[in-house]
């Protein structure tokens, strides 16, 4: 699949490449030599003609080169793309529950551009770049017969390739079946807990599997406990703390797609008489739960993330601290907050101090039970760019000052 054509790059660019990362921006380019279109796999080469590896390109996109391979001698076709999807495959099964887990994840995955979830037997795949998009059908082929080795048949694929940034890489967005259609309303188990995944309208690609050991870890906390879960989406973290035995549990969400979801997951495990869920602004409910002198014993915030590029960090800065003062207050002497980011760009040591600016506005002592990252299936490539680390999740015993 390897093209003639080769990109060089600026003598002093490209540092973050060479440092492991997988892009190549446009002002880190010198020439292009060779004839390609957009989409075609490329060499890349230093400016003295250095082989740095291979990876399709594409000059719409300001993210001009996305690496797929770092070696020398190298060729893109079919027996490379069964070997990256067997080394995905096979880290998935030493690291984490695969009854439903992220399979695919991008670059961390060395596939840049295309995130592919299991849902039991469905999967869904988001494409995102133009030249993996070329390369989705060969990927999800050679995918469901290395799955079936190991007797996982897959019954159906759903693309929600539906986001804004397709429109940079002069794609269009898209979602639909690949293939024969099926029931888009997909029962999964997590932690031992039933939900009803919406592969088709439910948010991202319905179901946020990376905080499935963060849901995990607030068990222990919850026993006997009054709690109140913000920004629930389909009520995980609120079915895990009823599941741990929590006396009464409370899901707040704006979106009422969300909310009926959560609903009908809570019923599908009995927890009704324990749960119940509200559609509202957490923004606005909060202050007035705190203005009614209601109080819990843990406060879950999982927020959709505040920022999505670098422009708007600052505004974003000022809604994790807004936030994680709101749920301080709700917080029961000696109980407990977990709290966490989802953006890339809210770095962990601008998201600490949000919440450390939240804790002395409030005048609470925060006492560290244990910091987090997502599940690994959506593994942290350590590289140039860290675009595979994104969530950060603290859990805190909440203390007033005596």
């Amino acid at each position: 699949m390897n093209t003639p054509a080769t990109v060089h790059i600026k003598k002093g660019e490209a540092r973050a490449l060479k440092a492991g990362g997988m892009w190549i921006y446009d002002n880190e380019i010198d020439r292009i030599e060779g004839s390609f279109e957009n989409g075609d796999i490329i060499t890349v080469a230093d400016f003295d003609g250095y082989i740095l590896g291979y990876g399709f390109i594409n000059t719409r996109s300001r993210l001009t080169v996305r690496m797929l391979s770092r070696k020398k001698d190298a060729v893109i076709d079919q027996a490379f793309l069964e070997m990256r999807i067997r080394n995905a495959w096979e880290y998935r099964k030493q690291t984490v529950d695969t009854e439903s887990c992220r399979i695919i994840f991008g670059e961390a995955d060395f596939l840049p551009g295309i995130v592919i979830d299991k849902f039991s037997d469905v999967l869904v795949v988001e494409s995102l770049a133009l030249g993996i998009d070329r390369l989705k059908p060969a990927i999800l082929s050679i995918l469901q017969n290395v799955l079936i080795e190991d007797g996982v048949k897959i019954r159906g694929i759903y693309e929600r390739s539906d986001a804004k940034v397709r429109l940079k890489e002069g794609m269009e967005r898209f979602k639909g079946f690949i293939g024969e259609p099926f029931d888009t309303n997909v029962e999964i188990r997590e932690n031992g807990i039933r939900y009803l995944v919406d592969v088709m309208d439910g948010q991202k690609t319905g179901f946020f599997l990376d905080q499935k050991y963060n849901r995990l870890a607030i068990q222990k906390l919850c026993r006997g406990k009054r709690v109140l879960d913000c920004f629930t989406h389909t009520g995980s973290f609120a079915l895990n703390a009823a599941a741990a035995g929590a006396r009464e549990v409370i899901g707040v969400d704006a979106s009422e797609h969300g909310i009926r979801q959560a609903v009908k997951n809570a019923a599908l495990n009995g927890f009704s008489d324990r749960v119940s869920f509200l559609c509202a602004d957490v923004f606005e409910l909060l202050p007035r739960l705190e203005a009614q002198g209601e109080q819990f014993d843990v406060v879950i915030l999982d927020p959709p993330a505040f920022t999505k590029s670098r422009n708007s960090v600052k505004n974003a800065v000022r809604g994790y601290r807004e936030i994680n003062m709101r749920g301080l207050k709700l917080v029961r002497d000696e109980g407990f907050l977990a709290t966490c980011s989802c953006s890339h760009f809210m770095t962990p040591e601008l998201f600490t101090e949000a919440v450390r600016q939240a804790a002395v506005s409030t005048r609470r002592r925060l006492r560290q039970v244990e910091y987090r990252a997502q599940s690994p299936d959506h593994p942290i490539l350590w590289s140039g760019d860290d675009a595979s680390y994104y969530l950060k999740f603290y859990i805190f015993q909440v203390c007033r000052d005596r």
